[in-house]
């Protein structure tokens, strides 16, 4: 199980790190209402400019969570949890604006791996 949640929290953590600091301004086939970035796709949602920031703080400080929870075990629980709360609210901005299931999925699969790091 150790090695699945240190798996798990290397592929979250570099994923939003790539996501967040690499790729926001960028298209991407997984952007939600086929918006082409970051911006886009938090006004696609509905949501304003301020909250794009605040969830990429968030994403990005829990991503360094869980790479020094591989050194600080107890930083990995947390840092997990926020991810997962993150993440649903992800998957719920796909549904709200009828994405196919197909635009959820990294959100999603994030979701479960964090639930992973968070649960052992």
């Amino acid at each position: 199980m150790n090695s699945l949640k240190v798996a798990s929290q290397l592929v979250i953590a570099l994923g939003l790190l790539n996501v967040w600091l690499l790729r926001s301004g960028k298209a991407s086939a997984w952007r939600g209402g086929g918006s082409r970035d970051m911006r886009e796709e938090f006004a696609v949602y509905g949501l304003p400019q301020w909250f794009m920031w605040m969830v990429g703080f968030c994403k990005i400080s829990f991503a360094a969570l869980l790479i020094v929870g591989l050194w600080v075990p107890s930083f990995s629980r947390p840092a997990a949890y926020g991810v997962a709360v993150l993440m649903m609210g992800a998957v719920a901005m796909h549904l709200k604006v009828s994405d196919p299931w197909k635009r959820a999925l990294p959100a999603s699969s994030l979701l479960v791996l964090a639930l992973v790091v968070a649960v052992s």
